[in-house]
């Protein structure tokens, strides 16, 4: 029985359209540019010529001359392993730098901001008997080292064996994480543990890749945190235990020098000695960047970028050819 041809959801105009046939080796990418072409947005049409140009070119020619490519993660094994609380696509982001690249161009920080990092795959404080009891005490303030209050602050670790809670089939809700929101004088603080080093997932295509590259999957113990109110530049960061293992091979280069933290013991302050008497202490000042610095500064890097490459322009904070 005969049945319509299933129709696109969207249509567009096929007139003038580059006809392409015989592609080769040698013209291929040139095709791929003028099929484009027709694109209205001229900074979407050279980010994608870009790409295209980055991309035929190690395939053309670093691929095709090292056969050892293959042990490269194909593409419809990375999707099969992801899930909806498994993200291997962004682990393999992470271990090859692109995500803190992004994050780094994405959120560029002046001298005296808080650094940015790497965002893990969840964002759901502990309940663990087994971790070593910790106080996190913070503040969060601009620029010029005035505080900021109602800062929505969303933190998140693994429990002590190294697991976040949604890499339990059988848990019954979430654990080792929470929101927080700083008061009036800019500070937060809430109970947790210490953090633990812990492999990334590595039973999939990326623990292939790292295995190969006879690099270890391994993360330093960490604590993240996620930043956000109106007006000001969202941080996603992480604090860094001083001293632990893996701290100078981080499997997804998160580590920076200014989020490294100490281990200390809790202060006689407000009475928290006697409260906290068996727990650490970290203790850090977070400071973030209004939305206008933050833009600023991004559009200050991307003229810097024009001038370094030529023939490039900076419209709405973006690179676009002349």
């Amino acid at each position: 029985m005969a049945t319509d041809n299933p129709t696109a959801t969207f249509q567009v105009d096929l007139d003038n359209v580059q006809p392409m046939k015989d592609l080769t080796m040698d013209n291929i990418t040139d095709n791929v540019h003028i099929i484009n072409s027709r694109c209205p947005d001229a900074c979407l049409r050279f980010l994608l010529e870009r790409l295209v140009v980055h991309l035929h070119d190690f395939c053309s020619r670093d691929a095709v001359e090292h056969p050892r490519v293959a042990g490269c993660p194909r593409v419809h094994e990375v999707g099969q392993v992801s899930s909806d609380v498994r993200h291997e696509f962004i682990l393999l982001s992470d271990v090859l730098v692109l995500s803190l690249l992004v994050d780094s161009i994405d959120h560029p920080k002046p001298d005296g901001a808080t650094d940015g990092t790497v965002l893990a795959a969840v964002e759901s404080i502990s309940a663990d008997q087994n971790g070593e009891p910790l106080l996190v005490v913070c503040t969060v303030k601009d620029t010029l080292g005035r505080s900021i209050d109602g800062v929505k602050v969303d933190v998140w670790e693994t429990d002590s064996k190294g697991l976040y809670d949604v890499q339990y089939n059988n848990r019954s809700g979430p654990d080792g994480g929470g929101v927080v929101v700083s008061d009036d004088d800019g500070c937060f603080h809430f109970k947790a543990i210490v953090p633990v080093p812990y492999p990334i997932p590595d039973d999939g295509p990326v623990g292939k890749l790292l295995c190969k590259l006879n690099r270890h999957p391994y993360r330093p113990s960490h604590m993240h945190f996620m930043f956000h109110k109106p007006g000001f530049d969202q941080l996603i960061t992480a604090l860094y235990v001083r001293g632990s293992k893996h701290e100078t091979s981080d499997a997804v280069f998160g580590v920076k020098q200014s989020l490294i933290v100490n281990i200390t013991k809790v202060a006689d302050e407000e009475g928290w000695a006697d409260k906290y008497v068996k727990h650490s202490a970290i203790e850090v000042d977070f400071v973030l960047l209004t939305e206008e610095e933050s833009r600023k500064l991004r559009e200050e890097k991307a003229r810097d970028e024009a001038e370094r490459q030529r023939g490039l322009r900076v419209e709405n904070g973006l690179l676009v050819p002349n």
